[in-house]
């Protein structure tokens, strides 16, 4: 096959000389085709046109022929950096396509629904910064008025960070109890991480449980960025800030639970470090700017605040996120 090869470029070689068409150039392109179904390797195409030259036009000068060599070691080396890409290049294809299947996965497998509640709107936004997500956004509720949320965010990224997700699911599926207080939601979940995820990964999270009867919001920390709370009367926004340690640090942690009472217009920001670390060319977005922000919504939908905080946040940040950006926004109507 090969001396068919060198046959027919040779050919191809000698009318071009003669000619110069387009014609001869398009043969030549389909036997590049050849080439690469034959694995044919750069510096044998260079030997191959040096063997055809010499029969075609012996008489060039010594030097022309000696920098056919020089090329071809220059080939030698260029084919074996070409195939070493190639195979980076395939191995990465793979690991796309795997994480873009591992990210379907976990959309499907954490997937949860809104509730819906008497005086409460709901907004939600969650755009993982890569592939794969290490925040979590989980709702419990039921038909007495009760609606849990969870707000979790994983010290560390990628595969890990979803299998971690998913321990963190199963233990919030095995309560399935909207009206538990948040010290014993994190009090379980705490000992399902500790139990279950390698030593140098944590999660933070924060979970609050609105009671639709006296518009309260119970509220606990494991070691998660505060929520922050909206006073629509006062127009003051204030943090919520309640003890405990990160998931998964120790099998005995204990967590607190705390009251806040919820008025007409007031809004809860869950969120995690992703929208409150967001940072600009001149450092990190102060926190006043998104209370400016909030202030400038605060009559819109729930939903519509979620989404203009995202937007005006990536676009400070030239789209250019460097974490999971995560909120929930409960507001009282």
């Amino acid at each position: 096959m090969v001396q068919i090869i060198e046959s027919q470029y040779k050919e191809i070689l000698a009318r071009y000389i003669r000619e110069q068409s387009e014609q001869n150039l398009y043969a030549g392109q389909r036997l590049s085709r050849q080439f690469l179904q034959e694995n044919v390797q750069p510096e044998e195409v260079i030997s191959m046109h040096k063997a055809a030259l010499e029969e075609l036009h012996g008489e060039l000068p010594a030097e022309v022929w000696h920098s056919f060599d020089l090329l071809v070691e220059m080939m030698i080396s260029y084919g074996m950096a070409n195939r070493e890409r190639q195979s980076l290049v395939k191995k990465q294809e793979e690991l796309r396509v795997e994480m873009d299947l591992a990210a379907h996965v976990q959309d499907t497998l954490l997937k949860t629904d809104r509730p819906d509640v008497e005086g409460l709107d709901i907004g939600v936004v969650s755009i993982p910064s890569r592939a794969m997500n290490g925040d979590y956004i989980y709702f419990v509720y039921d038909d007495e008025g009760s609606a849990g949320v969870a707000v979790a965010d994983v010290i560390g990224k990628g595969i890990p960070a979803a299998l971690c997700m998913s321990m963190i699911k199963f233990g919030l599926d095995s309560l399935d109890n909207a009206a538990a207080n948040p010290s014993e939601v994190l009090g379980v979940i705490n000992r399902i991480v500790e139990k279950s995820i390698d030593d140098a990964m944590f999660v933070s999270m924060f979970y609050g449980k609105y009671n639709a009867e006296n518009a309260v919001l119970t509220f606990g920390s494991a070691g998660h960025e505060p929520a922050i709370l909206y006073r629509a009367e006062t127009d003051r926004f204030e943090e919520l800030r309640a003890k405990g340690l990160l998931l998964g640090v120790s099998p005995k942690a204990k967590y607190e639970d705390r009251d806040v009472q919820l008025r007409t217009g007031d809004l809860v920001i869950a969120m995690t470090d992703g929208v409150t670390e967001g940072r600009t060319e001149a450092g990190f977005i102060d926190q006043s700017i998104i209370f400016d922000m909030v202030r400038e919504k605060k009559e819109a939908g729930a939903q519509e605040i979620a989404e203009y905080l995202y937007e005006e946040l990536s676009r400070m940040q030239q789209a250019d996120l460097r974490d999971d950006f995560t909120l929930v926004i409960y507001k009282k109507s």
